[in-house]
């Protein structure tokens, strides 16, 4: 699948950031013309992936999270989200609701909402090394605009 734009960004491992990344993502998604709908579920999957990259991959440290998203053909979002901290051990145990590391005030959803909201859920990780998340959604087509 052919590339037709990008943007990339790196920023610490800090909550504060979290906003910023989903907003930025949604601006540049903007240029799809995806509905009101659609920026509403990318939004909430950039939160859950870099909230866990926050929380998960730097529990005790500030870290590098590094944000790409790319344009490809087919009107398809492409967004990868990749930290280079502490790694999954068991990436399926991870995607399995309800399952946290992060103690009693995360939910354990995290996965599972960024597979309902988008159409391709990729998760790659090696521990002590890191982990990159990769989400694929096409924006529908819209007649007339």
């Amino acid at each position: 699948m052919k590339q037709k734009n990008y943007i990339k960004l790196e920023f610490p491992s800090k909550s504060i950031n979290e906003g910023f990344a989903r907003t930025t993502v949604a601006c540049f998604a903007a240029q799809l013309d995806p509905t009101l709908e659609e920026i509403g579920d990318i939004k909430t999957a950039v939160s859950e992936a870099v909230t866990n990259a926050i929380v998960h991959a730097y529990p005790d440290v500030i870290g590098k999270v590094t944000l790409r998203a790319r344009i490809m053909e087919g009107n398809t979002l492409e967004i990868v989200v990749r930290d280079l901290g502490l790694g999954i051990a068991d990436i399926e145990q991870a995607k399995t609701p309800l399952f946290t590391t992060g103690g009693q005030e995360r939910s354990g959803m995290g996965f599972t909402i960024m597979e309902s909201f988008m159409d391709k859920l990729s998760v790659r990780s090696v521990p002590g090394r890191g982990t990159t998340v990769t989400m694929r959604r096409k924006i529908s087509m819209r007649i007339g605009g």
